[in-house]
C-alpha cells in the first residue's frame, strides 16, 4: 500500500538537539542547587515535554510542582539562548525530505518540545521543507503518546491515518503511531536504543533516514 503522508518526531528524529538540551537544563540546575547530568543521561530524560524533563532531572522529595514550574521557566529562557549552539539536522535527513517532497508525499512535525519551539526549529534548521504541519506541545491537545495531535495532523491533511508513516526514535513516537492507526517506523540514529522501540512495536526499524524511502515505495 503506497503512503501518502509522513510525520516526524522531532528531537532524536529530525534533529540532534541533546547536546543544547543538556546544556541548558545543566545550567539551570546549577542556578537553583542541583547536581548536574552528563549529556548521555539526557537520552532517557527527554522526549515527554519540559516539565515532565525538570520532574525526573530535579531529585526527590524536592521535584515539588512549585519549583518544577520554576524550573521549566528558567529552562525556557536558558534554552532560548543556547539552541542554536550544536543542534543540527540529523546526516541525510535534508536529502529525504527534499526526495520526499519531489514524491508529493506530505510532510508534518508532531514533537513534545512546547509549540513555539517546535516551530522555531523547524523554520530556522529546515527552511527548504515545506511542511504541510508543524505542532509542538500546545493547550489544544495532550501531549504524545495521546494520538490527538496526529490524528488532528490527518484531519487537517485529510489523509487518513493508515495512510501515514509516523517516524520517531522513542517508544512514545511508537505508542503514538500505532494509537492513531499509523504505521510505526524506529529511527535507530536517535536518543533511544532498539530494544525500546521493537518492544514498543514499531513495524520497522532503520539505520539511515535514506532508508525510509523503500518503506514509502
Amino acid at each position: 500500500m503506497p503512503f501518502k503522508a509522513v510525520i516526524f518526531d522531532l528531537d532524536g528524529t529530525l534533529l540532534d538537539t541533546i547536546k543544547d538540551i543538556a546544556d541548558s537544563m545543566n545550567t539551570v540546575l546549577k542556578k537553583i542547587g542541583f547536581p548536574t547530568y552528563k549529556t548521555e543521561a539526557y537520552y532517557y530524560f527527554v522526549g515527554e515535554g519540559m516539565d515532565v524533563l525538570c520532574k525526573k532531572v530535579i531529585p526527590e522529595p524536592h521535584n515539588t510542582p512549585e519549583l518544577i514550574k520554576k524550573c521549566v521557566e528558567m529552562m525556557k529562557i536558558e534554552y532560548q539562548r543556547n539552541w542554536l549552539n550544536n543542534t543540527k539536522p540529523y546526516p541525510g535527513i535534508p536529502e529525504l525530505l527534499t526526495e520526499l517532497e519531489k514524491r508529493k508525499i506530505k510532510l508534518a512535525v508532531l514533537s513534545n518540545k512546547p509549540d513555539a519551539f517546535t516551530k522555531l526549529f523547524v523554520q530556522k534548521l529546515l527552511p527548504q521543507v515545506n511542511f504541510s504541519m508543524v505542532l509542538g506541545e500546545t493547550p489544544d491537545f495532550p501531549k504524545k503518546p495521546a494520538p490527538d495531535g496526529a490524528l488532528y495532523i490527518a484531519r487537517e491533511l485529510r489523509i487518513l491515518p493508515e495512510d501515514f508513516i509516523y517516524l520517531g526514535d522513542s517508544a512514545i513516537d511508537i505508542i503514538t503511531a500505532l494509537s492513531a492507526g499509523m504505521y510505526p517506523v524506529g529511527a535507530l540514529w536517535g536518543f533511544r536504543p532498539a530494544e525500546e522501540l521493537i518492544t514498543s512495536g514499531a513495524k520497522k526499524l532503520i539505520n539511515r533516514p535514506d532508508e525510509l524511502l523503500e518503506i514509502i515505495s
